[in-house]
C-alpha cells in the first residue's frame, strides 16, 4: 500500500449525510365500526459515506481495500434479513444490544473510490432512535463508525487492519474514531464464543461462500 492513497485527517470525519423523509401511510384501526386512521411519522433516511477504505483514521488505522469491501460484501446478509442494526454510541461488547439500537442499514455499497456509501433509517420508536432522531432533526452533527472483530499490524505510525477482521455494524457517535471500536486489539485471539453470539451458523457459511465466489471471480 502506498503512502501517497492515504489521507491523515485533521479531526474524525463527520457523516456528512443528506436526510430523506418518506412519508408512510396511515394505520387502520376498527372502532365502533368506523375505519380511524392514524397517522404516522415519516421515515428518517440518512444517506452519505459510512466509511472510507485506504485512509488513515483518527484511531491512526488504515482499512485496506480488499477487506473492507469482503466485508460490505458479507454484510449484504444481514441488510437482506433486516438484521443490520447499529447503536448509539460505541458500547463496550462486541454484541448488539437490542435494546439500544437506533438504526437499521437499509444499503452499503463500495464506489470506485474506494467509499462505502449506505442509506440508513432511524428507528424512531426505540428510545436510542428517538433520541437519534432528535438530534438529525436538530441539525446536530453526527458520526458514524464501524465496529468489528480483528487485529491490525503495525506499520511506521500507524496500524493496518488484517485479513481476520470481520465488520459487525456501524454505530452513530460523537466521535467515531474513539479508543474502543475497534473491538480486538493487535495480537490478541478472538473470543469464538463471543462471535458465535454475533455471527449465527449460515453467517459463517455465507462468508465462506462469498470467499469462494470471489476467489472464481479473480
Amino acid at each position: 500500500m502506498s503512502d501517497t492513497k492515504l489521507r491523515r485527517l485533521e479531526q474524525y470525519d463527520v457523516f456528512d449525510f443528506k436526510v430523506e423523509k418518506v412519508e408512510q401511510p396511515p394505520l387502520l384501526k376498527e372502532e365502533n365500526g368506523r375505519t380511524i386512521e392514524i397517522p404516522q411519522s415519516p421515515k428518517i433516511l440518512m444517506k452519505g459515506i459510512l466509511q472510507k477504505a485506504d485512509t488513515l483514521n483518527q484511531n491512526g488505522r488504515i482499512y485496506p481495500r480488499a477487506v473492507l469491501e469482503r466485508e460490505v460484501r458479507n454484510y449484504q446478509k444481514f441488510i437482506i434479513e433486516n438484521r443490520a442494526v447499529g447503536e448509539l454510541d460505541h458500547p463496550d461488547s462486541s454484541v448488539v444490544n437490542l435494546k439500544n439500537v437506533s438504526h437499521v442499514v437499509r444499503e452499503a455499497y463500495m464506489e470506485n473510490n474506494g467509499a462505502v456509501v449506505g442509506t440508513i433509517e432511524v428507528l424512531n420508536k426505540t428510545p436510542s432512535g428517538a433520541i437519534l432522531a432528535g438530534l438529525v432533526e436538530s441539525g446536530i452533527k453526527l458520526g458514524i463508525s464501524s465496529r468489528g472483530v480483528g487485529s491490525t499490524r503495525k506499520q511506521g505510525e500507524y496500524y493496518v487492519v488484517q485479513d481476520d477482521f470481520q465488520l459487525i455494524c456501524w454505530d452513530m457517535v460523537s466521535e467515531p474514531s474513539t479508543p474502543g471500536a475497534f473491538m480486538i486489539p493487535e495480537g490478541k485471539a478472538i473470543d469464538e464464543d463471543e462471535l458465535r453470539e454475533v455471527f449465527k451458523r449460515s453467517d459463517r457459511i455465507d462468508r465462506v461462500l462469498n470467499e469462494i465466489l470471489s476467489c472464481k471471480v479473480r
